[in-house]
């Protein structure tokens, strides 16, 4: 994904949730993914999909059980 692809997800995802501390990290070394963070914590993985000549792109986010309130 290129600056300005990630500019503009990055934008989307702000909007959509409503939520300025939602940010995208190149710290995957994988060229169709990157890390999402909120307030810089990593919350999961975006992929990039360009298959069959359509664009998209799929948010992975892991709950742990642990994480979960008792």
């Amino acid at each position: 994904m290129d600056n300005n692809e990630i500019t503009s997800v990055e934008k989307y995802l702000r909007q959509t949730f409503g939520n300025e501390s939602i940010g995208l990290d190149l710290k995957t070394k994988k060229e169709d993914s990157i890390e999402v963070t909120l307030g810089g914590e990593f919350i999961g993985v975006l992929y990039r999909d360009d298959e069959d000549d359509e664009l998209s792109y799929s948010f992975n986010m892991a709950i742990l059980a642990d994480d979960l309130p008792k």
